[in-house]
């Protein structure tokens, strides 16, 4: 189209496309742009959808920012990892589902004795178990050793990543190598916050937050204007540790001004409260850390290590 539109005289041709993020991932998005079309990819919840449940409703879309394959691969290995050990608990779970059903409550799955303590072990009304689940089980003991020495394997590698000392020359390495520092924040979590947000940049606190989806869902159109509250858009891998690690971080940095801010509001109060003002917690957290790891300002009370 464009060959023919310059054989009829015309300069310059603008070519403006868009898909909706999704199971094609970047490489198209790519491919339009290195053949000079201007292509953008939308963020699927700011499509028009169903409003009867509770959505974040706009007059806009949003734009998706791609990230660089060098970016997109060096996901790879904490999504791995998640997806592993999401494995790993599935095969537990169907081992123990398979030996609960004959009265057999069973301990210490992984244990490299598991099999000769099978053989010993009788049901609830006292006959041994029967052969064909026998082998069953052992086969699905055989794939939860392979995921888990899989899991090892990737948790070694991250390890050597995160906690070496030699220089990198990598941005990313550097910042999870500067979070892991603060007392509380482990490999996984370092490796996750980086390569799910800190990896590209934000101009201020609100698009942290956003991203990470830990913001209110507006409902804007018209002169229809109300807060829905919190949505559950952005990250979820990002969502997820944010919220583990602030229930970890008024563990291990009780004396900072963060958990200090969150015992103020809390107080005595049990259940759900505590749970609303966790994920509270969480969105200024991460935006501490964003703040930490692009000036080097150290929360607030916050322990660091050497």
């Amino acid at each position: 189209m464009q060959a023919k539109l310059r054989g009829k005289g015309v300069g310059r041709v603008r070519t403006v496309c868009c898909y909706e993020a999704g199971y094609d991932g970047f490489w198209l998005h790519r491919v339009l742009v290195n053949h000079g079309i201007e292509n953008h990819v939308l963020d699927a919840a700011s499509l028009p959808i169903d409003r009867r449940a509770k959505h974040i409703k706009t007059d806009s879309c949003r734009v998706v920012r791609a990230p660089t394959p060098e970016e997109e691969d060096a996901r790879r290995l904490h999504r791995e990892r998640q997806r592993l050990v999401r494995e790993r608990t599935g095969h537990l779970n169907r081992i123990k589902a398979l030996l609960i059903t004959h009265g057999i409550r069973a301990l210490r799955i992984t244990d490299g004795k598991w099999c000769e303590r099978l053989d010993k072990m009788r049901t609830g009304d006292g006959r041994t178990i029967p052969a064909r689940l026998k082998i069953e089980i052992e086969r699905e003991w055989k794939r939860l050793k392979v995921v888990a020495e899989q899991v090892r394997e990737v948790e070694a590698e991250r390890d050597r990543l995160v906690k070496g000392s030699e220089p990198s020359g990598d941005a990313c390495t550097e910042k999870m190598r500067q979070l892991v520092k603060l007392h509380g924040i482990g490999a996984e979590f370092a490796t996750v916050l980086t390569r799910e947000v800190f990896y590209r940049p934000f101009h201020n606190r609100r698009q942290v937050a956003s991203y990470v989806g830990l913001t209110p869902a507006p409902y804007d159109s018209g002169d229809t204007k109300h807060d829905q509250g919190i949505n559950k858009a952005g990250n979820t891998r990002a969502r997820v540790i944010a919220v583990q690690m602030a229930w970890l971080w008024l563990r291990y940095q009780s004396k900072s001004e963060l958990s200090l801010w969150y015992y103020r509001r809390v107080g005595d109060l049990k259940g759900r409260v505590r749970r609303i003002m966790i994920i509270a917690l969480a969105r200024k957290l991460v935006i501490a850390l964003w703040r930490y790891v692009e000036t080097g300002k150290v929360p607030t009370g916050a322990i660091v290590t050497t």
